[in-house]
């Protein structure tokens, strides 16, 4: 069975203004991680609207929407949390109003990434009522804390067996380019152990910001000679420190403590241990006594659940001649009109999961681009609803038809 492409355009279009208000709508509730619940009800409603055949939120607050009843499982995956505005000064819109501006929606989660939730929603009405499901279940999941966990969701969607896809794609903002894999991340925390005494005798105590220091300096080295290890495609690890602070009695006592919170990325073929070896192995942690440790995350979801997991997002990296990859660049064709960019993420996503830690194929293909997640102008093209629209509707049937 061909993809009716013509078809799929005119409903895509047909569609569209339906999309931008669902869009504007999302963007209009905050929904910082851990606060999703009101969009999530939001997203319940264009799901019964959209006719899907079955809709569910799991114990996590992760709402999944079902179209067809085929053996192959295909989910397209949006996250619905989004980071805060920062400071208000730095907004030249409201952030909460979905303000529609020259063909542009802007505001909070227009990029990354409810724009991709909107187009999801609407690709897969389309393959329903194009009857291109056979075969073929396709879910729509909007999941939750991605922002402050990348992938937790998915781990606990695969590991309660809340849903079981063959393949995910990822609607993270791609600007309509199909990703096949990201560099992955730790959080690292290291921290020097000082002796507290009086502010005005200083030699009496061991200040724990002076042991830091070199550590400090070091790591900066360690960012450079991650070079060596670079891969072709997703270039170099890197770490850098992200936040330091230190305790003492007083402000004016020796800081008796003093810990750097340390953002690594990972580059294909790194891992863990290795990562923590490296840091562990520096002359200057060492000279220190200093301790090394991967970072928890135990924070309730909405619901309340509490999911525990280490602070380690693996990379994934998806071979291009993967019948997911070949199918994506299919579709997009197909979308676009012209044979798409077959990129990366600079950040990182859901794929961590999906792929990084349970080897499920995924690949990425969303609206808008990553410049501007987590910025003042994060935003969201309204033609690149349509065509993730009319990707998403075709993906179903070219993947099946990919598969060997």
């Amino acid at each position: 069975m061909s993809v009716p492409s013509s078809e799929i355009a005119r409903l895509a279009e047909r569609y569209t203004p339906a999309m931008v208000r669902f869009l504007r709508d999302m963007i209009a509730i905050p929904s910082e991680s851990t606060g999703e619940k009101p969009v999530v009800e939001r997203v319940r409603a264009e799901l019964e609207a959209a006719a899907f055949d079955e809709i569910k939120v799991d114990g996590m607050g992760n709402i999944l929407g079902r179209v067809g009843s085929g053996k192959t499982v295909i989910a397209l995956d949006a996250h619905l949390d989004t980071v805060g505005v920062g400071d208000p000064s730095t907004w030249k819109r409201d952030p909460y109003q979905g303000e529609l501006k020259d063909g542009i929606i802007y505001g909070r989660g227009a990029g990354d990434m409810e724009g991709g939730m909107a187009a999801s929603v609407y690709g897969a009405r389309i393959a329903k009522e194009l009857g291109l499901l056979d075969g073929v279940q396709l879910w729509v999941t909007g999941t939750v804390m991605e922002e402050d966990c990348d992938g937790l969701c998915w781990q606990y969607i695969l590991r309660e067996k809340v849903l079981k896809p063959d393949v995910v794609v990822i609607t993270e903002p791609t600007r309509l380019g199909v990703y096949r894999g990201h560099r992955g991340r730790m959080e690292i925390e290291i921290r020097t152990q000082g002796r507290s005494a009086h502010g005005s005798a200083p030699e009496r105590g061991v200040n724990a910001v002076y042991k830091m220091a070199p550590i400090i300096a070091e790591i900066e080295q360690l960012n450079d000679r991650l070079t060596a290890t670079a891969d072709p495609f997703l270039g170099k690890g890197s770490c850098t420190i992200s936040a330091i602070r230190s305790t003492s009695p007083s402000l004016c006592a020796v800081a008796d403590s003093a810990t750097i919170h340390v953002d690594r990325r990972l580059t294909h073929g790194e891992t863990w241990e290795g990562a923590v070896r490296q840091l562990e192995a520096l002359e200057s942690v060492k000279q220190a006594g200093a301790t090394v440790s991967v970072l928890d995350y135990a924070v309730p979801s909405y619901t309340g659940l509490v999911y525990p997991t280490k602070k380690f997002y693996p990379t994934w990296l998806m071979s291009e001649d993967h019948p997911a990859v070949r199918a994506g660049v299919r579709a997009a064709e197909q979308a676009i009109g012209k044979q798409p960019v077959v990129g990366k993420w600079g950040f990182s996503t859901n794929g961590i999961a999906t792929c990084g830690m349970f080897g499920v194929p995924t690949i990425g293909f969303g609206p808008s681009d990553e410049v501007w997640a987590h910025s003042p102008d994060d935003q969201c093209p309204v033609e690149h609803l349509t065509l993730a629209a009319r990707f998403y509707a075709a993906f179903p049937r070219l993947y099946l038809e990919t598969m060997p």
